[in-house]
């Protein structure tokens, strides 16, 4: 039976994304606002940033093939851990689609924390941000389909129609670093105001406690649609902390224990109270041991390997390069499990963010 209502437990059944026949999605207002934090520097200025699909960049092949084999390996440490693993269907090719409002292409079930959140014995699909990443979760669905005939509960939130005008670009504006004067939204016959949105991945459980990232307001509703749905139940404890993901800022390794992002957060007084009584690793600065070209495309800060996997509470999976952090687990008394994902920055994933854990010991 599905269970799984922390980050540390001891891990019995995981799902472990694949990157096979991954593709840079269209680059439109909802994938701009969604990465904003990390690429608005490297790729979007001026005028450039309200324009679709207005700059180019592909991932290599030999980046996706990397990649496959690093997260195989990945796989083969899990399994050797006693841990079963399950994985989605491939994605045989990339398929262009569109709904009535506007057109996409399809991407692979790679980073399979962001948008399904496991509570306890419940699958809950939450409400996707971007675009492209629309029917994403579809190749999940035979697994989720298994769960739920062995007796797991399953729903969905409210399905987007990501719009235009559905979009908060408050926490762009607070930014203070684009001219959103510039800007104007497409209108459209099904205009509602601001949607729900939240991903899965903006969410970590501590047990009854749930801390959630937000940054606007199609967060918010997304939260308070949760906090409907799950009743008195759990606690959703609120942060601002970034612009969307949650766990590259911070990551519980047991129970009392929680590793740190100080380039995020810069302040503990911005933790929910419980959390101000653990212990606070402060994450080493990460080394940056992958170069690029000046075509590929970084989705993600260097700070995405704070994005460890804690298998038992005791064993945690981290980059084999992230040496000071390695040595500073042990020193904690963890046992890290060194293990090598060169590209996490290009496709957007560390260990936590390509796993969802389904199955952790009550």
């Amino acid at each position: 039976m599905i269970h799984s209502v922390d980050e540390w437990s001891p891990l019995q059944e995981v799902i472990v994304g694949n990157p096979i026949n991954a593709n840079l999605p269209s680059l439109d207002l909802s994938f701009k606002i969604f990465f904003h934090d990390n690429i608005y520097n490297d790729l979007y200025g001026g005028d450039i940033y309200f324009s679709d699909n207005s700059y180019s960049k592909f991932l290599k092949k030999s980046h996706i093939k990397e990649h496959e084999e690093d997260i195989d390996n990945f796989v083969k440490v899990l399994e050797g851990e006693n841990i079963k693993v399950r994985r989605p269907i491939i994605m045989e090719k990339i398929q262009d689609f569109k709904t009535p409002h506007w057109k996409g292409v399809t991407v692979p079930a790679l980073n399979v924390r962001d948008q399904v959140l496991i509570i306890d014995n419940q699958i809950i699909e939450t409400a996707v941000q971007v675009r492209t990443r629309y029917f994403e979760n579809d190749l999940l669905k035979p697994l989720f389909m298994e769960y739920f005939k062995e007796g797991a509960r399953w729903i969905c939130a409210p399905k987007p129609m990501l719009l235009d005008d559905s979009f908060d670009l408050s926490y762009i504006e607070s930014k203070k670093d684009i001219d959103l004067t510039k800007y104007e939204k497409k209108k459209s016959h099904y205009d509602m105001g601001y949607e729900i949105f939240l991903d899965a991945a903006q969410c970590l459980r501590f047990g009854k406690n749930i801390v959630a990232n937000v940054s606007n307001k199609n967060h918010l509703l997304g939260i308070k649609w949760l906090k409907q749905h799950l009743g008195s139940d759990f606690e959703i404890h609120i942060c601002w902390l970034c612009d969307n993901h949650i766990d590259s800022a911070i990551m519980p390794l047991k129970e009392g224990s929680l590793l740190v992002n100080r380039n995020t957060v810069k302040d503990i007084s911005v933790l929910p109270h419980f959390l101000h009584n653990w212990d606070i690793i402060d994450s080493p600065e990460p080394i940056e041991t992958t170069s690029y070209d000046d075509d590929d495309l970084i989705l993600a800060s260097k700070y995405i390997d704070v994005n460890v996997l804690s298998i038992d509470g005791d064993k945690i999976i981290v980059n084999g390069d992230y040496l000071p952090l390695i040595r500073l687990l042990e020193q904690k008394g963890f046992t890290p499990i060194p293990v090598r994902l060169r590209h996490k920055r290009l496709f957007a994933g560390g260990f936590h963010c390509i796993t969802l854990d389904t199955v952790r010991e009550r």
